[in-house]
């Protein structure tokens, strides 16, 4: 094998090792913080979004119900007291940043704990991030089959006498482009600058109809 080879293998196996990394040291617990991320391009090495799931309207969705958007993925659960809406908060954030552009992002919330997180609860914890948040739920087998897609983790911790319970889970944010295909990994500490500034490269520059401030919307 010539050194071209060798060093195109290098940096290939460079990449795969970044991004299981980084989503091994994304696994956390919702009391326990890690030093700041950076995003990681996640292009070709992992799946592209899918699943069939059920928002907090109760409407069945699926991957196909977003195509046209880019998609930030997000496992947790509304009982988080911590990680979670930090995460979210900084999404929103980002989002903010992207002026009309937001219109062409989701972020979708996938609660690993379904039985607590019924879908007014869902309803009621995404309305506080912004109208592109959509909280998503799931059957025990439809669960599964998107942890192990994306090789995320999640597992509950012993019951309080009280009954209430902590969750740790993977706390990275998958990013997808409008077709679907993944693109980045935002690992946890990311900041909001730095993910919309990634999220303007995949979004056009503006939605479609949109105008310039003062104007008329395209087509009147």
């Amino acid at each position: 094998m010539n050194g071209a080879k060798l060093a195109r293998g290098g940096a290939a196996l460079a990449v795969v090792l970044a991004v299981a990394g980084g989503l091994l040291a994304a696994i956390i617990g919702c009391t326990r913080r890690q030093l700041p991320g950076r995003m990681t391009n996640v292009s070709g090495l992992v799946a592209p979004l899918e699943f069939h799931l059920t928002d907090q309207n109760g409407v069945p969705v699926s991957a196909a119900s977003y195509r046209g958007h880019a998609v930030l993925l997000y496992f947790g659960y509304t009982h988080c007291t911590d990680e979670c809406p930090t995460t979210l908060a900084t999404l929103a954030d980002a989002l903010q940043r992207l002026g009309p552009q937001a219109d062409l992002a989701r972020v979708l919330f996938v609660t690993v704990d379904p039985r607590r997180d019924t879908e007014p609860v869902l309803r009621r914890y995404v309305s506080d991030f912004g109208p592109q948040f959509v909280g998503l739920r799931g059957t025990t087998a439809q669960l599964t089959r998107m942890i192990k897609r994306y090789r995320v983790t999640y597992s509950y911790q012993k019951p309080y006498p009280h009954g209430d319970y902590q969750v740790d889970h993977s706390s990275a944010v998958f990013i997808f482009g409008p077709d679907g295909r993944a693109r980045l990994l935002a690992q946890n500490g990311a900041p909001a600058r730095i993910i919309a500034a990634d999220l303007r490269h995949l979004l056009p520059a503006r939605p479609a109809g949109a105008h310039e401030p003062g104007g008329s919307p395209a087509g009147t």
